[in-house]
């Protein structure tokens, strides 16, 4: 009887880890993650069709990556993406690129996938005026000092640093 407490002990345990690594999203009825995504969560079929090579294939700008890397520090980044969305595939592989390559601390990082009517069931977009996908908000000191919306003006990592330098920034629906 001890030895199968400790064994659903264990079980238990790992499968919170488990649960951890592919966030909390699930799938809507067309196959959609909704919810609270990570990078792991695009790692695995279907998502990895368009990810993968989406975050392979783009080269990221070394100069402003450098520039990125200290102010990047100072931020967290609440992302609204849809799976099901061309410009969120595009884009999302772009910004965990660019994160990795800064070796951005992903606890500051939150995203959430949202259905085409960009929701979730937990209302998780509420407050956040969210009316394009992808929206990557960037906060400093917990209030809002721009957005990137739908599509860079200039590329993803150009538009992250006039956001976090404090440089004039409007994204493409301003």
């Amino acid at each position: 009887m001890k030895n199968v407490f400790y064994f659903i002990l264990i079980l238990s345990t790992m499968s919170c880890f488990a649960q951890k690594n592919i966030g909390t999203s699930v799938k809507d009825s067309s196959g959609n993650l909704i919810g609270v995504a990570n990078k792991e969560s695009f790692l695995e079929a279907p998502f990895n069709e368009w990810f993968t090579p989406n975050y392979t294939s783009y080269e990221t700008d070394k100069e402003v990556t450098a520039k990125l890397t200290p102010l990047l520090k100072e931020v967290t980044i609440k992302a609204f993406m849809g799976t099901w969305c061309g410009d969120s595939q595009d884009q999302t592989p772009v910004l965990y690129k660019i994160l990795d390559e800064v070796d951005f601390n992903y606890s500051h990082l939150e995203l959430i996938t949202v259905n085409r009517s960009k929701t979730t069931p937990d209302n998780l977009q509420e407050g956040f005026n969210i009316e394009r996908v992808p929206t990557f908000i960037v906060y400093k000191n917990d209030k809002e000092i721009g957005r990137l919306v739908e599509y860079p003006r200039e590329s993803v990592e150009a538009d992250l640093l006039k956001i976090v330098s404090g440089q004039p920034y409007k994204h493409s629906y301003e």
